[in-house]
């Protein structure tokens, strides 16, 4: 990759000014809440492998997955206390996640952690989708 700075057009200096005094965690807010606004991804293109270089194989399993909340439905209390059980958050930040749902709840975990995390959570009258 190109190590060398790009020049910022005048009209976007002030935008990454402020982008650049975020903390990592508000700018990856940032970037989910732009994705979401404008239905895109910002995530980098995957280059397909060509038919021939797969040999027949199945394709690899996925190993890691994000559970994300849907919805808290009707126990709003038991949900927060299974999402500050899964996350080991503060009783404010775990109903932040209720309150703005849908919303990752945890991220990167296997598959196995991932559908324990949705099965307490759906126990409680929660939707969760796994990711």
């Amino acid at each position: 990759m190109d190590e060398t700075k790009k020049e910022v057009p005048a009209k976007f200096k002030t935008i990454v000014g402020e982008i650049e005094k975020l903390n990592v965690v508000d700018v990856v807010e940032l970037v989910r809440a732009l994705e979401e606004h404008f239905g895109v991804s910002a995530s980098a293109p995957v280059m397909a492998a060509s038919s021939g270089a797969a040999g027949g194989e199945a394709a690899a399993e996925k190993t890691s997955f994000t559970v994300e909340l849907k919805s808290a439905g009707e126990q709003k209390i038991q949900v927060i206390k299974a999402v500050r059980e899964i996350t080991g958050l503060g009783l404010k930040e775990a109903k932040d996640i209720i309150d703005q749902a849908p919303k990752t709840v945890k991220e990167n975990v296997s598959k196995a952690d991932a559908e324990d995390m949705k099965k307490k959570l759906e126990a409680v009258g929660a939707v969760v989708e796994l990711k």
